[in-house]
């Protein structure tokens, strides 16, 4: 079976997706998403890539959604060659995302699954680093529709597709200048801000029900193409990979958070899953 050689206790036969080993603080079961339907935006690059390869490799059926196809088509490819779960490509400029293409989403969704498991709401757009007196209009705008709208948009659509999976999990990946903002980050700070309190309205308003749980999840610095751009001088080798925040990412997907409603994680600070009696 396919396993993560950055995993404190790898499964044989999975390729490398990194050379440095990772501990993981949280050992998850080898099926634990199996069965699982999970969407993922942004799954083209970056810790949309990894999250997309590791819930499949976990078992999930994974809906890569992202704007370049041709990186869609890459991560399906690697998925297909090294698990047994089928991968749905959703090619979708978030910044295009209106009423009739999510409502078509939902549509796909229902017929292909009748029911929808999970979101990672990862895809984000960092826009200028500049002074609020100075920020573009149009840079604000894109910013936003694609790092606040569209995750709005997208949940409420689904929300249907959630409500049919027995415990489903939605979680919008935030950042440190969204919870404390920083000179300079403009657009980008303000809509992670506007991600928490989205996720926190969700989270109250469907906790009575117990079958969707909403969370955020800060992944503190990360080699992407996005961390390298908003630090261009910084040396990357110094930053940790995506694989290192998997852990987190499965226990979050995972049966084993579902008791975890409306809170904000940072995986620096994260020291595992807390123990809890199965259900």
């Amino acid at each position: 079976m396919p396993s993560n050689p950055e995993a404190t206790a790898p499964r044989p036969g999975w390729p490398a997706l990194d050379a440095a080993r990772v501990h993981w603080r949280y050992q998850p079961a080898p099926d634990c998403l199996a069965g699982k339907v999970i969407l993922v935006t942004g799954a083209g690059d970056g810790i949309g890539r990894v999250a997309a390869q590791t819930f499949a490799l976990y078992g999930a059926d994974v809906l890569l959604l992202g704007r370049t196809r041709g990186k869609l088509e890459t991560v399906s490819d690697w998925i297909t060659a090294n698990t047994q779960t089928s991968p749905v490509i959703v090619p979708c400029d978030l910044e295009l995302l209106d009423d009739t293409s999510a409502e078509a989403l939902l549509e796909a969704v229902a017929e292909a699954y009748g029911r929808l498991d999970g979101i990672l709401h990862n895809a984000s757009l960092l826009g200028p680093k500049a002074p609020l007196a100075h920020y573009p209009t149009s840079a604000w705008n894109q910013v936003m529709r694609v790092n606040a709208f569209a995750p709005f948009l997208l949940t409420r659509t689904l929300l249907p597709a959630l409500q049919m999976s027995p415990r489903a999990s939605v979680v919008l990946t935030s950042s440190s200048v969204g919870r404390k903002a920083r000179a300079y980050w403009g657009a980008y700070a303000v809509s992670k801000f506007a991600l928490e309190g989205l996720m926190q309205i969700f989270a109250d308003e469907y906790e009575h029900t117990g079958r969707i749980r909403f969370n955020s999840l800060n992944p503190g610095a990360t080699r992407t193409a996005m961390r390298a751009a908003a630090y261009p001088g910084e040396n990357p080798a110094g930053v940790d990979t995506p694989e290192t925040r998997m852990d987190i990412h499965l226990y979050l997907f995972s049966d084993d958070s579902a008791h975890e409603n409306g809170q904000a994680f940072d995986a620096r600070e994260w020291t595992g899953a807390r123990t809890r009696a199965r259900d």
